[in-house]
């Protein structure tokens, strides 16, 4: 089996997989399956409220290549609904599979 991405996460969520979509989270931001349903179900209801949500969203990849763990925990907020103690390890779990740049 290949290797997750936010890509996974996108296709879940565009043809409207919720569980899927919290399932690749859960292996993205080390999440438990309650914690992934509930940031994919944040991601979704935010995309579907807002359009200009997506650019948010869009920016999470920014900040993950080349943002401080202060900006990807704000959008870990912003975008899954992520707060309290889940945001340091899901920043570390990020940070795991997408080392900051040096």
């Amino acid at each position: 089996m290949s290797e997750l991405t936010f890509r996974d996460f996108a296709g879940a969520i565009m043809g409207n997989d919720t569980a899927r979509a919290g399932e690749v989270l859960e292996e993205l931001l080390g999440l438990d399956k309650a914690a992934g349903g509930d940031a994919a179900t944040h991601f979704q209801r935010s995309m579907a409220a807002d359009p200009s949500f997506m650019a948010k969203a869009m920016g999470l990849r920014n900040a993950v290549t080349g943002g401080t763990d202060e900006e990807i925990a704000a959008l870990l907020g912003d975008c899954f609904g992520i707060v309290g103690g889940a945001v340091t390890p899901a920043v570390a779990a990020l940070r795991k599979k997408y080392p900051a740049p040096q």
